[in-house]
Protein backbone atom coordinates (compact mmCIF):
# COMPACT_ATOMS: atom_id res chain seq x y z
CA UNK A 1 0.00 0.00 0.00
CA UNK A 2 1.44 3.19 -0.78
CA UNK A 3 0.01 6.63 1.38
CA UNK A 4 -2.01 8.89 0.04
CA UNK A 5 -0.18 11.81 -0.87
CA UNK A 6 -1.20 14.94 -2.89
CA UNK A 7 -1.42 18.96 -2.75
CA UNK A 8 -4.46 19.01 0.52
CA UNK A 9 -5.15 22.21 2.34
CA UNK A 10 -7.08 20.79 4.67
CA UNK A 11 -7.27 17.53 6.40
CA UNK A 12 -11.17 17.25 4.78
CA UNK A 13 -9.12 17.48 1.25
CA UNK A 14 -6.81 14.59 2.33
CA UNK A 15 -9.70 12.94 4.03
CA UNK A 16 -11.97 13.14 0.36
CA UNK A 17 -9.37 10.94 -1.40
CA UNK A 18 -8.93 8.46 1.18
CA UNK A 19 -12.42 7.84 0.92
CA UNK A 20 -11.90 7.72 -2.54
CA UNK A 21 -8.95 5.17 -2.81
CA UNK A 22 -9.73 3.04 0.39
CA UNK A 23 -12.95 3.77 1.75
CA UNK A 24 -14.21 0.76 2.35
CA UNK A 25 -11.06 -0.06 4.63
CA UNK A 26 -10.85 0.01 8.44
CA UNK A 27 -9.89 2.93 10.11
CA UNK A 28 -11.09 1.87 13.37
CA UNK A 29 -11.38 -0.44 15.23
CA UNK A 30 -13.06 -0.27 19.15
CA UNK A 31 -14.48 -2.63 21.65
CA UNK A 32 -16.44 -5.30 18.98
CA UNK A 33 -17.39 -2.38 16.37
CA UNK A 34 -15.35 -1.52 13.49
CA UNK A 35 -15.59 1.69 11.22
CA UNK A 36 -14.36 2.10 7.72
CA UNK A 37 -13.05 5.38 6.51
CA UNK A 38 -16.22 6.09 3.92
CA UNK A 39 -18.63 5.08 7.27
CA UNK A 40 -16.24 7.93 9.71
CA UNK A 41 -16.91 10.24 7.24
CA UNK A 42 -20.58 9.37 6.42
CA UNK A 43 -21.01 9.47 9.97
CA UNK A 44 -19.40 12.80 10.49
CA UNK A 45 -20.77 14.87 8.34
CA UNK A 46 -24.61 14.11 9.81
CA UNK A 47 -23.22 14.98 13.13
CA UNK A 48 -21.86 18.53 11.82
CA UNK A 49 -24.87 18.94 9.88
CA UNK A 50 -26.56 18.52 13.27
CA UNK A 51 -24.32 21.19 15.16
CA UNK A 52 -24.98 23.59 12.32
CA UNK A 53 -28.87 23.04 12.39
CA UNK A 54 -29.73 21.84 16.09
CA UNK A 55 -26.98 23.73 17.86
CA UNK A 56 -26.18 26.64 15.61
CA UNK A 57 -22.82 26.10 15.44
CA UNK A 58 -20.74 28.63 12.74
CA UNK A 59 -17.65 28.90 11.41
CA UNK A 60 -14.77 29.38 14.20
CA UNK A 61 -16.92 28.45 17.51
CA UNK A 62 -15.19 26.33 19.81
CA UNK A 63 -16.67 23.14 20.41
CA UNK A 64 -15.92 20.94 23.75
CA UNK A 65 -15.63 16.66 22.86
CA UNK A 66 -15.82 15.50 26.45
CA UNK A 67 -16.11 11.68 25.86
CA UNK A 68 -13.88 8.84 26.31
CA UNK A 69 -11.42 7.23 23.64
CA UNK A 70 -13.68 5.49 21.02
CA UNK A 71 -15.60 5.85 18.02
CA UNK A 72 -17.97 8.70 19.11
CA UNK A 73 -14.73 10.70 19.96
CA UNK A 74 -13.39 10.34 16.67
CA UNK A 75 -16.66 10.78 14.69
CA UNK A 76 -17.14 14.03 16.76
CA UNK A 77 -14.04 15.19 16.19
CA UNK A 78 -14.35 15.12 12.50
CA UNK A 79 -18.09 16.85 12.71
CA UNK A 80 -16.68 19.91 14.17
CA UNK A 81 -13.84 20.01 11.66
CA UNK A 82 -16.41 19.86 9.08
CA UNK A 83 -18.77 22.39 10.59
CA UNK A 84 -16.12 24.55 10.39
CA UNK A 85 -15.38 24.63 14.36
CA UNK A 86 -12.54 24.25 16.31
CA UNK A 87 -12.58 21.01 18.95
CA UNK A 88 -11.29 20.89 22.52
CA UNK A 89 -10.51 18.01 23.75
CA UNK A 90 -11.36 17.36 27.43
CA UNK A 91 -9.92 14.51 29.07
CA UNK A 92 -12.83 12.69 31.13
CA UNK A 93 -10.60 12.13 33.70
CA UNK A 94 -10.06 15.69 34.66
CA UNK A 95 -11.06 17.09 37.96
CA UNK A 96 -14.12 19.84 38.14
CA UNK A 97 -11.49 22.62 38.88
CA UNK A 98 -9.75 22.00 35.54
CA UNK A 99 -12.74 21.00 33.56
CA UNK A 100 -14.33 24.67 34.69
CA UNK A 101 -11.04 26.26 33.12
CA UNK A 102 -11.01 24.90 30.22
CA UNK A 103 -14.83 25.99 29.53
CA UNK A 104 -13.96 29.29 30.99
CA UNK A 105 -10.75 29.89 28.75
CA UNK A 106 -12.09 28.08 25.41
CA UNK A 107 -15.75 29.29 26.35
CA UNK A 108 -17.37 26.25 24.25
CA UNK A 109 -20.95 26.96 22.72
CA UNK A 110 -21.38 23.46 22.96
CA UNK A 111 -19.85 20.12 24.56
CA UNK A 112 -20.66 16.45 24.04
CA UNK A 113 -20.87 14.79 26.86
CA UNK A 114 -22.79 11.98 26.42
CA UNK A 115 -24.24 9.44 23.17
CA UNK A 116 -24.00 11.47 19.70
CA UNK A 117 -26.86 12.16 18.23
CA UNK A 118 -28.53 8.96 16.31
CA UNK A 119 -28.92 10.54 12.92
CA UNK A 120 -28.77 9.10 9.09
CA UNK A 121 -25.61 8.44 7.54
CA UNK A 122 -24.63 12.05 5.63
CA UNK A 123 -22.57 12.57 2.63
CA UNK A 124 -19.07 11.28 3.03
CA UNK A 125 -17.47 13.81 0.80
CA UNK A 126 -19.74 17.27 1.18
CA UNK A 127 -18.38 20.24 2.27
CA UNK A 128 -20.56 22.40 4.10
CA UNK A 129 -17.78 25.16 5.04
CA UNK A 130 -14.58 26.51 3.13
CA UNK A 131 -11.55 25.90 4.88
CA UNK A 132 -8.24 27.05 4.68
CA UNK A 133 -4.84 25.46 5.66
CA UNK A 134 -4.31 28.37 8.67
CA UNK A 135 -7.80 27.79 10.20
CA UNK A 136 -7.96 26.42 13.47
CA UNK A 137 -9.34 23.23 14.20
CA UNK A 138 -7.95 21.75 17.41
CA UNK A 139 -7.22 23.03 20.90
CA UNK A 140 -5.22 20.13 22.88
CA UNK A 141 -4.73 21.22 26.75
CA UNK A 142 -1.26 20.64 28.69
CA UNK A 143 -1.42 17.89 31.19
CA UNK A 144 -1.51 20.63 33.86
CA UNK A 145 1.04 18.94 36.22
CA UNK A 146 2.68 22.50 37.17
CA UNK A 147 -0.91 24.52 37.14
CA UNK A 148 -3.83 24.42 35.51
CA UNK A 149 -3.76 23.35 31.71
CA UNK A 150 -3.31 25.74 29.22
CA UNK A 151 -4.92 25.19 25.37
CA UNK A 152 -2.52 24.72 22.63
CA UNK A 153 -4.38 25.57 19.40
CA UNK A 154 -2.88 23.62 16.11
CA UNK A 155 -4.06 24.81 12.61
CA UNK A 156 -3.96 21.84 9.33
CA UNK A 157 -0.83 23.04 8.26
CA UNK A 158 0.69 22.02 11.90
CA UNK A 159 -0.94 18.57 11.40
CA UNK A 160 0.20 18.13 7.74
CA UNK A 161 3.79 18.92 8.88
CA UNK A 162 3.51 16.62 12.30
CA UNK A 163 3.28 13.82 9.31
CA UNK A 164 6.94 14.31 8.39
CA UNK A 165 8.14 13.26 12.01
CA UNK A 166 5.95 10.18 12.50
CA UNK A 167 8.38 7.63 10.73
CA UNK A 168 8.97 4.75 12.07
CA UNK A 169 6.02 4.41 13.86
CA UNK A 170 3.66 5.15 10.79
CA UNK A 171 3.82 3.13 7.83
CA UNK A 172 1.37 2.50 5.08
CA UNK A 173 -1.26 0.07 6.01
CA UNK A 174 -0.42 -0.22 9.58
CA UNK A 175 -2.42 -1.25 12.86
CA UNK A 176 -1.78 0.91 15.97
CA UNK A 177 -2.22 0.62 18.97
CA UNK A 178 -3.92 3.73 20.64
CA UNK A 179 -3.47 3.95 24.26
CA UNK A 180 -3.76 7.37 24.75
CA UNK A 181 -6.89 9.57 25.83
CA UNK A 182 -7.78 10.90 22.92
CA UNK A 183 -7.74 14.50 24.10
CA UNK A 184 -4.03 14.10 24.27
CA UNK A 185 -2.08 15.98 21.69
CA UNK A 186 -0.51 12.18 20.76
CA UNK A 187 -4.34 11.72 19.66
CA UNK A 188 -5.37 14.94 18.26
CA UNK A 189 -2.87 15.62 16.07
CA UNK A 190 -2.34 12.58 14.57
CA UNK A 191 -5.34 12.52 12.15
CA UNK A 192 -3.54 13.74 9.00
CA UNK A 193 -0.74 11.15 9.87
CA UNK A 194 -3.67 8.41 10.27
CA UNK A 195 -5.01 9.56 6.87
CA UNK A 196 -2.14 9.74 4.92
CA UNK A 197 -0.97 6.39 5.65
CA UNK A 198 -4.33 5.03 6.11
CA UNK A 199 -3.81 3.59 9.45
CA UNK A 200 -6.47 1.46 11.41
CA UNK A 201 -6.63 2.69 14.89
CA UNK A 202 -7.08 -0.14 17.57
CA UNK A 203 -8.64 1.42 20.31
CA UNK A 204 -7.61 -0.27 23.75
CA UNK A 205 -10.77 -0.20 26.27
CA UNK A 206 -10.70 1.91 29.10
CA UNK A 207 -9.57 1.60 32.02
CA UNK A 208 -6.17 0.00 30.22
CA UNK A 209 -5.70 -3.30 31.51
CA UNK A 210 -2.75 -5.80 30.47
CA UNK A 211 -5.11 -8.29 29.29
CA UNK A 212 -7.27 -5.95 27.07
CA UNK A 213 -3.75 -4.68 24.90
CA UNK A 214 -2.89 -8.42 24.62
CA UNK A 215 -6.13 -9.69 23.33
CA UNK A 216 -6.06 -6.59 20.82
CA UNK A 217 -2.28 -7.05 19.64
CA UNK A 218 -3.37 -10.87 19.07
CA UNK A 219 -6.46 -10.56 17.64
CA UNK A 220 -6.34 -7.57 15.54
CA UNK A 221 -2.49 -8.13 14.07
CA UNK A 222 -1.49 -5.09 15.72
CA UNK A 223 1.69 -3.66 13.46
CA UNK A 224 2.85 -0.83 15.91
CA UNK A 225 2.12 -1.17 19.75
CA UNK A 226 2.68 2.29 21.87
CA UNK A 227 2.68 2.87 25.83
CA UNK A 228 4.69 3.85 28.66
CA UNK A 229 7.29 1.87 30.73
CA UNK A 230 4.85 0.81 32.97
CA UNK A 231 2.38 -0.54 30.64
CA UNK A 232 4.55 -2.28 28.65
CA UNK A 233 6.04 -3.91 32.23
CA UNK A 234 2.76 -5.13 32.82
CA UNK A 235 2.36 -7.01 29.53
CA UNK A 236 5.19 -8.73 29.58
CA UNK A 237 4.24 -9.81 33.52
CA UNK A 238 1.11 -10.79 32.34
CA UNK A 239 -0.01 -14.32 32.36
CA UNK A 240 -1.66 -14.73 28.97
CA UNK A 241 1.50 -12.80 27.28
CA UNK A 242 2.73 -16.12 26.85
CA UNK A 243 -0.09 -17.10 24.96
CA UNK A 244 -0.38 -13.97 22.92
CA UNK A 245 1.06 -13.83 19.22
CA UNK A 246 2.95 -10.86 18.90
CA UNK A 247 4.65 -11.73 15.38
CA UNK A 248 2.62 -8.89 13.68
CA UNK A 249 4.55 -6.24 15.37
CA UNK A 250 6.58 -3.97 13.20
CA UNK A 251 8.01 -1.52 16.07
CA UNK A 252 7.39 -1.18 19.51
CA UNK A 253 7.22 2.61 20.79
CA UNK A 254 7.63 3.89 24.05
CA UNK A 255 8.09 7.24 26.15
CA UNK A 256 6.70 9.68 28.58
CA UNK A 257 9.46 8.99 31.59
CA UNK A 258 12.26 6.63 31.82
CA UNK A 259 12.74 3.73 29.95
CA UNK A 260 14.59 0.93 32.12
CA UNK A 261 17.42 -0.71 30.06
CA UNK A 262 16.38 -3.93 31.13
CA UNK A 263 13.05 -3.43 30.17
CA UNK A 264 14.01 -2.49 26.45
CA UNK A 265 16.22 -5.67 25.97
CA UNK A 266 13.13 -7.57 27.59
CA UNK A 267 10.68 -6.28 24.95
CA UNK A 268 13.51 -6.62 22.09
CA UNK A 269 13.29 -10.41 22.97
CA UNK A 270 9.63 -11.30 23.74
CA UNK A 271 8.03 -8.69 21.62
CA UNK A 272 10.52 -9.84 18.50
CA UNK A 273 10.32 -6.06 16.73
CA UNK A 274 12.63 -3.23 17.43
CA UNK A 275 11.74 -0.07 20.27
CA UNK A 276 11.73 3.28 19.42
CA UNK A 277 11.67 5.84 22.10
CA UNK A 278 9.75 9.34 21.09
CA UNK A 279 10.21 12.78 22.77
CA UNK A 280 7.76 15.61 22.44
CA UNK A 281 5.56 18.03 24.62
CA UNK A 282 2.23 19.31 24.15
CA UNK A 283 3.12 22.28 22.44
CA UNK A 284 5.53 21.03 20.27
CA UNK A 285 3.28 17.96 18.76
CA UNK A 286 6.67 16.33 17.59
CA UNK A 287 9.93 16.65 18.56
CA UNK A 288 13.09 13.75 18.66
CA UNK A 289 13.38 10.34 18.44
CA UNK A 290 15.45 7.16 18.20
CA UNK A 291 15.96 5.17 14.92
CA UNK A 292 15.13 1.48 14.33
CA UNK A 293 18.68 0.37 15.08
CA UNK A 294 19.98 2.35 17.80
CA UNK A 295 21.37 0.25 20.33
CA UNK A 296 19.70 -0.28 23.79
CA UNK A 297 22.00 2.04 25.51
CA UNK A 298 20.78 4.98 22.79
CA UNK A 299 17.26 4.12 23.41
CA UNK A 300 17.44 3.77 27.61
CA UNK A 301 19.47 7.19 27.91
CA UNK A 302 18.48 9.60 25.06
CA UNK A 303 15.68 10.78 23.17
CA UNK A 304 17.04 10.35 20.10
CA UNK A 305 17.53 12.90 17.10
CA UNK A 306 15.10 15.43 15.56
CA UNK A 307 12.21 14.28 13.75
CA UNK A 308 11.06 15.47 10.26
CA UNK A 309 11.48 19.66 9.99
CA UNK A 310 12.29 19.87 13.60
CA UNK A 311 15.27 22.19 14.39
CA UNK A 312 16.85 21.97 17.93
CA UNK A 313 19.32 24.21 20.13
CA UNK A 314 20.04 24.48 23.27
CA UNK A 315 20.19 27.82 25.19
CA UNK A 316 21.53 28.92 28.20
CA UNK A 317 19.20 31.33 31.10
CA UNK A 318 20.47 34.51 29.12
CA UNK A 319 18.63 33.09 25.72
CA UNK A 320 22.31 32.43 24.22
CA UNK A 321 23.33 29.17 22.20
CA UNK A 322 24.75 26.43 24.42
CA UNK A 323 27.96 25.32 22.36
CA UNK A 324 30.02 21.49 22.97
CA UNK A 325 28.67 18.40 23.51
CA UNK A 326 28.41 16.62 26.99
CA UNK A 327 26.89 16.56 30.37
CA UNK A 328 28.74 20.06 31.10
CA UNK A 329 26.77 21.60 28.10
CA UNK A 330 23.06 21.81 29.30
CA UNK A 331 20.83 24.22 28.15
CA UNK A 332 16.90 24.24 27.63
CA UNK A 333 15.55 22.76 24.80
CA UNK A 334 14.19 24.99 21.92
CA UNK A 335 12.57 24.09 18.89
CA UNK A 336 11.40 25.23 15.61
CA UNK A 337 8.67 23.41 13.25
CA UNK A 338 5.63 24.44 11.60
CA UNK A 339 4.37 21.38 14.01
CA UNK A 340 4.11 23.69 17.10
CA UNK A 341 1.66 24.93 18.05
CA UNK A 342 0.54 28.53 16.98
CA UNK A 343 0.22 29.65 20.66
CA UNK A 344 -1.97 28.77 23.86
CA UNK A 345 -5.21 29.87 23.28
CA UNK A 346 -6.54 33.26 23.91
CA UNK A 347 -3.31 34.05 25.72
CA UNK A 348 -0.59 36.01 24.01
CA UNK A 349 0.93 36.59 27.09
CA UNK A 350 2.08 33.38 27.88
CA UNK A 351 2.44 32.45 23.71
CA UNK A 352 5.17 34.91 23.64
CA UNK A 353 7.00 33.66 26.74
CA UNK A 354 6.89 30.57 25.25
CA UNK A 355 7.35 31.50 21.19
CA UNK A 356 10.18 33.67 20.38
CA UNK A 357 9.76 36.09 17.54
CA UNK A 358 12.40 33.83 15.44
CA UNK A 359 9.00 31.14 15.55
CA UNK A 360 10.96 29.12 18.17
CA UNK A 361 9.46 27.05 20.62
CA UNK A 362 11.01 27.23 24.36
CA UNK A 363 9.84 23.63 26.23
CA UNK A 364 11.27 24.95 30.14
CA UNK A 365 13.03 21.09 29.20
CA UNK A 366 16.77 21.13 30.14
CA UNK A 367 19.37 18.75 28.24
CA UNK A 368 22.41 18.11 26.74
CA UNK A 369 23.83 16.62 23.66
CA UNK A 370 26.15 14.20 23.47
CA UNK A 371 28.88 13.37 20.68
CA UNK A 372 26.49 11.28 18.95
CA UNK A 373 24.08 14.12 18.22
CA UNK A 374 21.37 12.39 20.65
CA UNK A 375 19.31 14.26 23.05
CA UNK A 376 19.56 13.58 26.42
CA UNK A 377 16.85 15.46 29.18
CA UNK A 378 17.85 16.72 32.18
CA UNK A 379 14.80 17.63 33.61
CA UNK A 380 11.97 20.56 33.64
CA UNK A 381 13.63 24.13 34.35
CA UNK A 382 11.11 23.87 37.11
CA UNK A 383 12.30 20.61 38.85
CA UNK A 384 16.23 21.80 39.02
CA UNK A 385 16.84 22.40 42.33
CA UNK A 386 20.34 24.34 43.61
CA UNK A 387 21.46 22.26 46.85
CA UNK A 388 24.06 24.55 48.50
CA UNK A 389 24.63 26.36 45.19
CA UNK A 390 25.37 23.45 43.10
CA UNK A 391 22.19 22.43 40.47
CA UNK A 392 20.65 19.13 40.67
CA UNK A 393 18.38 17.57 38.24
CA UNK A 394 15.68 14.85 39.38
CA UNK A 395 15.87 12.77 36.23
CA UNK A 396 19.45 12.55 36.53
CA UNK A 397 19.03 10.84 40.18
CA UNK A 398 15.95 8.76 39.32
CA UNK A 399 17.96 7.59 35.99
CA UNK A 400 20.51 6.40 38.70
CA UNK A 401 18.39 5.08 41.05
CA UNK A 402 16.62 2.81 38.36
CA UNK A 403 19.57 0.62 38.51
CA UNK A 404 19.50 0.56 42.48
CA UNK A 405 17.91 -3.45 42.96
CA UNK A 406 15.69 -2.23 45.83
CA UNK A 407 13.90 0.62 44.02
CA UNK A 408 11.12 0.26 41.49
CA UNK A 409 10.22 3.97 41.10
CA UNK A 410 11.41 6.86 42.40
CA UNK A 411 10.51 10.43 42.27
CA UNK A 412 13.13 13.55 43.71
CA UNK A 413 11.58 16.98 44.81
CA UNK A 414 13.80 20.22 45.11
CA UNK A 415 12.28 21.95 48.22
CA UNK A 416 13.16 25.68 50.09
CA UNK A 417 14.73 24.80 53.52
CA UNK A 418 15.46 27.48 56.39
CA UNK A 419 19.52 26.07 56.11
CA UNK A 420 22.93 27.30 54.46
CA UNK A 421 21.92 24.59 51.62
CA UNK A 422 18.78 26.71 50.01
CA UNK A 423 16.91 24.18 48.78
CA UNK A 424 17.28 20.05 49.51
CA UNK A 425 15.91 16.93 47.51
CA UNK A 426 13.11 14.54 49.10
CA UNK A 427 13.14 11.52 47.10
CA UNK A 428 9.64 9.19 47.36
CA UNK A 429 10.79 5.61 46.52
CA UNK A 430 8.51 2.52 45.36
CA UNK A 431 10.54 -0.56 47.25
CA UNK A 432 10.40 -3.51 45.43
CA UNK A 433 8.90 -6.55 46.95
CA UNK A 434 10.52 -7.96 50.16
CA UNK A 435 13.74 -4.95 49.98
CA UNK A 436 14.55 -2.74 52.46
CA UNK A 437 15.13 0.35 51.13
CA UNK A 438 17.16 2.94 53.91
CA UNK A 439 18.12 6.76 53.10
CA UNK A 440 21.95 6.24 54.21
CA UNK A 441 22.32 3.09 51.73
CA UNK A 442 20.27 4.98 49.03
CA UNK A 443 22.73 7.92 49.84
CA UNK A 444 25.57 5.63 49.25
CA UNK A 445 24.47 4.29 46.29
CA UNK A 446 24.17 7.64 44.26
CA UNK A 447 26.97 8.79 45.53
CA UNK A 448 29.33 5.68 43.98
CA UNK A 449 27.66 7.09 40.08
CA UNK A 450 26.94 11.03 41.13
CA UNK A 451 28.66 13.83 42.79
CA UNK A 452 27.83 14.09 46.31
CA UNK A 453 25.71 16.75 46.29
CA UNK A 454 22.93 14.87 43.97
CA UNK A 455 22.30 12.58 46.71
CA UNK A 456 18.96 12.61 48.11
CA UNK A 457 18.42 14.33 51.89
CA UNK A 458 14.72 12.80 52.66
CA UNK A 459 13.45 9.45 52.45
CA UNK A 460 9.95 9.02 51.86
CA UNK A 461 8.54 5.29 51.17
CA UNK A 462 5.12 5.01 49.14
CA UNK A 463 3.38 1.94 47.89
CA UNK A 464 3.02 3.51 44.25
CA UNK A 465 3.69 7.22 43.05
CA UNK A 466 0.63 9.26 42.00
CA UNK A 467 0.28 9.43 37.50
CA UNK A 468 -1.46 12.10 35.39
CA UNK A 469 -3.62 10.79 32.92
CA UNK A 470 -0.99 9.52 30.51
CA UNK A 471 1.07 7.72 32.76
CA UNK A 472 3.68 10.21 34.20
CA UNK A 473 4.48 10.23 37.42
CA UNK A 474 2.03 13.64 38.88
CA UNK A 475 5.07 15.61 41.01
CA UNK A 476 2.35 18.39 41.84
CA UNK A 477 0.65 15.86 44.00
CA UNK A 478 3.43 14.75 45.84
CA UNK A 479 4.57 18.43 46.50
CA UNK A 480 2.51 19.18 49.87
CA UNK A 481 4.08 15.83 51.46
CA UNK A 482 7.73 16.91 50.08
CA UNK A 483 7.88 20.44 52.35
CA UNK A 484 5.90 18.34 54.89
CA UNK A 485 9.22 16.31 54.93
CA UNK A 486 11.27 18.80 54.25
CA UNK A 487 9.96 21.49 57.57
CA UNK A 488 10.89 17.93 59.79
CA UNK A 489 14.50 17.41 58.16
CA UNK A 490 17.87 18.16 60.29
CA UNK A 491 21.18 17.57 59.08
Amino acid sequence: MRPVTGDFETVLDLFDAVVEAHGDREAVVHDGARLSFRDWAARADAVAEWLITERGVTKGDVVGIQLPSGIDYLVAYQAVMRAGAIATGINPRLGPSEVAHINHVASPVYTFAGPLPELADGDPVRRRVQLSSTDPLAIVWTGGTTGMPKGAWFDHDCLRAMTLGAAPLSAPGDRRLSPLPFAHVGAMTRVWDELEHVITTIIVPSPWTAAGALQLIGDERVTVSQGVPTQYRLLLDHPSFADTDVSSLRVAGIGASRVPPELVAEMRTKLRCPVVVRYASTESCVATGTRLDDTDEVICTTVGRPNGDVELKLEDDSGNPVTGTGHDAIGTVVMRSRSNMRGYWLDPERTAEAIDRDGWLHTGDLGWIGDDGNLRLAGRSTEMYIRGGNNVYPIEVENCLGNHPGVAASAILGVPVEDRLGEIGVLFVVPRPGADVALDEVRTFVKRHLTAYKAPDCLVLVPELPLTSIGKIDKLALQARAHEEAAAWTR
